[in-house]
Order: C-alpha cells, then sequence, then structure tokens
C-alpha cells in the first residue's frame, strides 16, 4: 500500500530506494494509464454522508476543499475523508488540516471504499485520465477546467464516453454556470425571443500574470525523490529532466497548459455554447501569441473564431495584457452578447437586456430580472446535491466535451497557421 498512514493525523513514513522506484513506475504516465475494472457508484439517499477525496492539494484544491467544508459546516451531509498528492508537503499538510487519509497515488484513493466523490484539481494534462480512472471506480467527479490538455482530444473523447457509461455525476468547475443568467437565457433563445440565433461574442481581460509566473513556488531547492513523483507529474508530456519552476509553475509551459484559451476562456464560452444550444463546431481559426509577457510559453493574447453547423458563429477574444473590456461586466470578464435574426441578449447588472431588431413587432424590448449571480458554494453544492438525485449539474461532461473541442480546434489552428475542421462523422478534429 502506499497510502501514507492507515491514522489521518501522520503522514510521515519510511520509504525505501526499491519502494519510490516501484511507485514511480507504476504512476508514471498517469494521464494515459487507466483503471481496466468498473465498478458501480453507490447509491446515496437524503441522509447518507458523501465522502469526499481531494485529488491534487495545490491552489484549486485546496479551494475545492475550502467549499466542501463550508457546506458541511453548513449541515450538508458531506467530509473530506480523504486527499491525494504527489508532493509530499502538500499532502501532508491538507491531510492533517481535514483529519484525512493521505494517499500519493490517486488510483489507491479511488480504491478505498469510504470515498464516494472526488475533486480534481491537478495539472490539465493530468485530468482526463484521473477522471476516467474515477468514474470506472464508481466515483462523481467534480473536475476543475479544462477537462483535459489542448492536444488531448481523443482523451477527452474517451473520457465524454466512459462518464456517460458509468452513470457517475460529472460536475466542470466552471463555477459561473451556476449564474442563472444563462439557464434563463438559454429558455428565451429556444422559445423564439431573439429568432434564429446568428452569432455570439464573447471577451476575457486582465491584467496579469499571477495564474501563471504568479504561482507560488513552495520550495526553491525541491528535488524529485519519495517527497516528490516527477514521473507522475509528467503523466504523457514529452519526458524532461526535473525544472522546479516546471513543477511549481506547470501553467507557464504549452507541455501542461494552454494559457488563457484553455485555462480562462472556459469561463466566458461555456455559458453562450450553452445558451445556443451547439455542440461541435464545423471549423475553427485562432490568432494569438505572447504579447506583454515573455516569461513564459503560453500565450498571452488568443482570439479565435469559430463556426457551428447551425450557421451560428462564436467569437471570443480576450488578452491577460489588458483589462479594458468594452462592454458590461459580468464575472468572470465581458458578459457575453448573443446577437439573432430578430433581436439581441446582452447582460447588464442584474438584468438580461432584449433588444429587438429592425422591424420586429412581435417582441417588444424588455429587462428580465436576474434570479440569483453565480456563487462558488451553490456550483460545489449543485455537485453534491446531483450525486443524490441524479440529475445533471450546472456544467455535465457533454457541455464540458463540446466547450473543449471548440478550444482545442483553436488552440491547434492557431499553433498550425490553418484552419481547424470537425469531422462529425469520425468525431475527430482535422488540421
Amino acid at each position: 500500500m502506499s497510502r501514507l498512514d492507515k491514522t489521518p493525523n501522520r503522514t510521515s513514513r519510511k520509504t525505501t530506494r526499491r519502494s519510490f522506484i516501484a511507485r514511480t513506475a507504476a504512476s508514471a504516465g498517469l494521464a494515459a494509464t487507466t483503471l481496466p475494472h468498473k465498478v458501480s457508484a453507490r447509491v446515496l439517499g437524503a441522509n447518507d454522508r458523501i465522502g469526499f477525496g481531494m485529488i491534487g492539494c495545490g491552489g484549486e484544491g485546496n479551494a475545492l476543499m475550502g467549499l466542501v467544508k463550508q457546506l458541511r459546516d453548513a449541515g450538508t451531509k458531506v467530509e473530506i475523508v480523504a486527499v491525494c498528492d504527489i508532493y509530499r508537503p502538500r499532502l501532508s499538510k491538507a491531510a492533517k488540516l481535514h483529519a484525512a487519509k493521505a494517499y500519493d497515488d490517486h488510483r489507491e484513493l479511488l480504491a478505498d471504499a469510504n470515498v464516494d466523490a472526488v475533486g480534481i484539481a491537478t495539472p490539465d494534462h493530468i485530468h482526463g485520465g484521473q477522471v476516467i480512472n474515477a468514474v470506472r471506480a464508481g466515483k462523481h467527479v467534480y473536475c476543475e477546467k479544462p477537462v483535459t490538455h489542448w492536444r488531448q482530444f481523443e482523451l477527452t473523447k474517451q473520457m465524454a464516453a466512459e462518464v456517460r457509461k458509468s452513470g457517475c455525476v460529472f460536475q466542470l468547475g466552471t463555477q459561473y454556470m451556476s449564474d442563472s443568467a444563462w439557464h434563463q437565457a438559454r429558455k428565451l433563445i429556444a422559445e423564439g425571443l431573439i429568432g434564429k440565433p446568428l452569432h455570439a461574442e464573447c471577451g476575457f481581460f486582465r491584467i496579469g500574470d499571477w495564474g501563471e509566473r504568479g504561482m507560488p513556488i513552495d520550495d526553491a531547492n525541491a528535488q524529485p525523490g519519495p517527497d516528490l513523483n516527477w514521473e507522475a507529474f509528467l503523466g504523457d508530456a514529452p519526458k524532461r529532466p526535473f525544472d522546479v519552476s516546471r513543477f511549481f509553475r506547470w501553467r507557464m509551459y504549452e507541455d501542461y497548459s494552454g494559457g488563457p484559451v484553455t485555462d480562462l476562456y472556459p469561463h466566458a464560452i461555456t455559458q453562450a455554447i450553452y445558451m445556443l444550444g451547439v455542440t461541435f463546431p464545423s471549423l475553427a481559426t485562432a490568432i494569438g501569441g505572447k504579447m506583454r509577457y515573455e516569461e513564459r510559453e503560453v500565450p498571452d493574447t488568443f482570439h479565435m473564431l469559430v463556426d457551428y453547423p447551425e450557421k451560428v458563429a462564436l467569437t471570443m477574444v480576450g488578452t491577460q495584457g489588458s483589462d479594458h473590456a468594452c462592454a458590461p461586466a459580468r464575472p468572470p470578464s465581458r458578459a457575453p452578447i448573443i446577437r439573432g435574426w430578430e433581436g439581441t441578449l446582452t447582460f447588464e447588472g442584474e438584468e438580461i437586456v432584449f433588444t429587438p431588431g429592425p422591424g420586429n413587432k412581435t417582441h417588444p424590448a424588455k429587462r428580465i430580472r436576474i434570479e440569483r449571480p453565480f456563487d462558488h458554494v451553490r456550483h460545489m453544492a449543485n455537485f453534491l446535491e446531483c450525486c443524490r438525485t441524479g440529475q445533471p449539474p450546472y456544467c455535465p461532461v457533454d457541455l464540458a466535451y463540446h466547450v473543449q473541442t471548440a478550444l482545442q480546434m483553436a488552440t491547434l489552428a492557431m499553433r498550425a497557421g490553418k484552419t481547424a475542421k470537425f469531422d462529425r462523422a469520425q468525431e475527430a478534429i482535422v488540421i
């Protein structure tokens, strides 16, 4: 067993060189290595406690555990029972803080019968394999965005199929989907308020690279060994010598991240894709690059154009070099604009604003009050409730799959200097 200890508060153990080499070999390539056996999810009643396991105990993982703890303290029947990280100092701290069992291999956490649902907050390129392993183990999944890395379309497709087949609940951590504005607007569009949908315009603007270069380096002298599993971190990414910056500030590097297009834009285009009700694009193209911040490999500015076979287009523009949005703000950045043949929807303050097109005498201009704003805690609460009811959460796996496909197509198009196309018959991206 590589579980660190049977007692929840003590995470020290003796690791021999032989056991470490065996553990490293077993966990190398975890992004692509999946568990072969499928276990059904435990049926959860209204009064059953949900055992929550956290995979990845860095900044995002700790934030998710904070949400779970907040819900538990408010009366939700949930408990953090297990934590996992490949970097022992983080693991030990999280295990002690939450009185949870500690694991350094996510597959062993998934074998824990006390775990009903997991949060996944590892680097982008590790998500897909861990989601597959989790649902095969019968665990419900809350996964941080993006759902996979920009180069992992085939894994994204496999992951979506595995989640569907499993019957487990999957929620992507695009917490802005808890904002009722998008659900209300989707209904208005489906009812024909704007006529035939034509175009969605989205944006994400901010100043700062704190999410990349600003990621904390816990220990500048850290080295691979029993306390840091470098091979597990690399997963299916290119094999490189250990680099402390790559390990702690992985969002700076294209092997593990895509920059704003995958790390930030899911927060902006998910709503538009959901409101329009579209799925796979027909084609995508993009431009971008490092316009302000040089100490990174990933772009800080990225603009993409996406066409859908329903004759709907989506424009997504943004930069980390300027925070001027030129449109009403609604978290996380600029509110989307949805245009149709007969009118336009915008989002201003606490209202959805309908502006009729020229000659539209059927639907006059109106404002619809937004029922509730986004809430991080509600997004997690929605996930836990769906674990009990089996109902679709705010951001289910198919929506995550369709969003990620558009982002992957745009990224691949920019890198190749071409237009990416989608082959629906083969369910494949073609460059």
